[in-house]
């Protein structure tokens, strides 16, 4: 996974959306204690900045170490570099002993993942039995009636140059293998929706394309996706000056639940 945004790191970095504060929110209001959360898959570091104002210690991991370049310094965040296949002992050694994380959050990479290890090493790590789960991903963003087709359209041209694992954050997390029970309060683990904004010139938009996994995939091809007429489309339908800012709505999808008493 490292290796598809290793070339954009600094994009990546610089234009993915934050999370909304309503997000944290509801997974802090689900989490008995705060006292530790792993953030698995951190990258840059978007979550696990907010995860830091509320919990007392953050640990966020990641395979990429130019991605955590770019991540946020701050006192009670710890950054590590894992390998891509974590052992146990790599977990014991770099995050903690069995069951003392309170949460572990993913935001926008558990598709990625192999649910069988990662679950079991989840399994293992949260406190019983409220430790909570929480993963997230949000799909393709929306701007306005005029480009939101144009949008669509380029996105469904783009698909074969995103991995089959892609279709996990189009379905919205709803079919991923989810084996934990319900946080109090909750008949299920979600999806839950929640929804990101972001204000964006048309040059900002297209830098956040160009940190898709995707894009790269396509250039190493000797395709450009965002190619003269695309950008001519892009131009037309944003229907401002390039650099004035449209807000982008990026919808959230959140799976969240409980270890209970899991061995």
């Amino acid at each position: 996974m490292a290796n598809l945004f290793l070339k954009q790191a600094k994009q990546y970095s610089q234009t993915r959306p934050g999370y909304p504060q309503q997000l944290f929110d509801f997974i802090v209001s689900k989490t008995p204690k705060h006292d530790l959360v792993w953030d698995v898959g951190t990258g840059s570091g978007q979550a696990a900045t907010s995860l830091a104002s509320v919990y007392k210690n953050v640990i966020g991991t990641d395979t990429s170490t130019k991605q955590l370049e770019f991540a946020p310094k701050l006192p009670n965040i710890r950054y590590e570099c894992t390998s891509p296949n974590l052992s146990m002992s790599e977990l014991g050694k770099k995050i903690g002993t069995e069951s003392s994380v309170d949460l572990v959050t993913v935001a926008q990479a558990l598709h990625w993942f192999d649910h069988d290890i990662f679950y079991d090493q989840v399994k293992w790590i949260l406190k019983k039995p409220d430790g909570v789960i929480a993963a997230w991903c949000y799909t393709i963003p929306e701007i306005d009636d005029e480009f939101d087709p144009i949008f669509r359209k380029f996105y469904s041209e783009s698909k074969p140059h995103w991995d089959l694992l892609r279709g996990i954050v189009d379905d919205k997390y709803r079919s991923i293998e989810f084996p934990f029970e319900a946080v109090d309060g909750c008949d299920d683990t979600g999806p839950f929706e929640f929804r990101s904004k972001k204000m964006m010139s048309l040059d900002e938009f297209c830098t956040y394309i160009r940190s898709w996994s995707a894009y790269q995939t396509a250039k190493e091809k000797g395709v450009e996706l965002l190619n003269n007429g695309v950008m001519e489309e892009f131009r037309r339908a944003w229907k401002e000056d390039e650099n004035g800012e449209k807000s982008v709505t990026y919808p959230v999808y959140l799976r969240i639940g409980k270890v209970g008493d899991s061995v």
